[in-house]
């Protein structure tokens, strides 16, 4: 016998970002987070962006609401879109490509990686940093991860009235 369950509906996304890069979110006042695209596909305007803070001192720090959605296959092109509210500088992108390009070689052995790949941009709107650092009770992979619910506002002493 076979049944279906109605799984839930996407509410948002986790992204981590380097602790490196977080502040700029909050005290530099970006408000675009490019990656390339990878989880995406069910996202929306409107729904939650929550920032975890990687690497180091990790955990929840903050969040947004999404304002808009770019994918495009050269990142570049983002500048053109968004000038300066893109959290990475374009040498900072230039880097962060390199690393990616190395780490794929070293996982697809024989493979061809200079194959184009899609890349997202998210401007976010409402980012607001927690005053406290929540501890995910769940892994967060590289590439984010949708959220069903959502995981940190039952943490917080006054949750956003969105």
């Amino acid at each position: 016998m076979w049944t279906h369950t109605h799984m839930p509906d996407v509410i948002g996304v986790i992204f981590p970002i380097p602790k490196l890069y977080i502040s700029r979110f909050f005290g530099d006042g970006k408000t675009v987070f490019i990656k390339p695209a990878k989880t995406f596909k069910k996202l929306q305007v409107g729904m939650k962006f929550i920032f975890y803070q990687s690497q180091e001192d990790t955990g929840y720090v903050g969040d947004a609401l999404i304002k808009n959605i770019t994918i495009a296959r050269d990142p570049f092109s983002f500048f053109d879109i968004y000038e300066n509210s893109i959290f990475l500088t374009k040498e900072e992108l230039e880097s962060y490509i390199k690393k990616i390009k190395e780490r794929s070689k070293k996982h697809k052995k024989g493979k061809n990686i200079s194959k184009t790949k899609n890349w997202l941009a998210i401007e976010l709107k409402l980012v607001r940093m927690y005053n406290i650092k929540i501890k995910p009770d769940k892994f967060t992979p590289i590439g984010g991860k949708y959220i069903y619910t959502d995981p940190v506002e039952w943490c917080l002493p006054n949750p956003p009235n969105w």
